[in-house]
């Protein structure tokens, strides 16, 4: 079944929140957060890599790979609780403007509100957290590593205005 535009703009809709930040900034701790405070549901792309691929994650491109397979199924169903009027706090990164885009798909073209949560840390900070992330949650050992932020780094884009997104910053 599709909705034409004028059942659209009618329909009270949810809103949609995602995180832009380096590894180890707190995205995920934050998420949860904002979730719990807002009566969001709370989607974690961590969990759902997890659960649908355990013991496959070991290198950038196993996360690449499966990412990838998630973006279809999770774009139709948060577009679907978007629409029933739930807001949703999505823990995906949008840490590219690759990922920015599929992302703005996911709310505008149901015409959901969002917030892109960029969360601007240091370097230092962010590696002090993953270290700490490792003694905390020893599975995330062989991935949470000086070596696998500088390979996620070197991608990372910071967001700008000319993106157009409705920005929230913590420092």
């Amino acid at each position: 079944m599709t909705l034409d535009g004028n059942v659209l703009a009618q329909v009270k809709k949810g809103s949609l929140s995602f995180f832009c930040g380096k590894m180890g900034a707190g995205k995920s701790t934050l998420a949860r957060q904002l979730a719990a405070d807002e009566g969001a549901v709370l989607l974690s792309e961590d969990d759902w890599l997890a659960a649908l691929y355990p013991n496959q994650i070991f290198t950038l491109a196993d996360y690449v790979e499966c990412s990838a397979r998630l973006k279809a199924p999770v774009k139709t169903l948060v577009q679907s609780m978007l629409l029933a009027g739930t807001d949703v706090v999505m823990d995906f990164p949008a840490n590219t403007t690759a990922q920015r885009a599929w992302l703005r798909e996911v709310f505008s073209e149901v015409g959901a509100e969002h917030c892109l949560v960029y969360i601007d840390l240091a370097d230092a900070v962010c590696l002090k957290r993953i270290e700490q992330r490792r003694l905390t949650e020893p599975g995330r050992a062989s991935t949470d590593t000086p070596e696998m932020f500088a390979q996620v780094t070197r991608y990372f884009e910071a967001p700008s205005p000319a993106e157009g997104f409705t920005l929230k910053v913590y420092e």
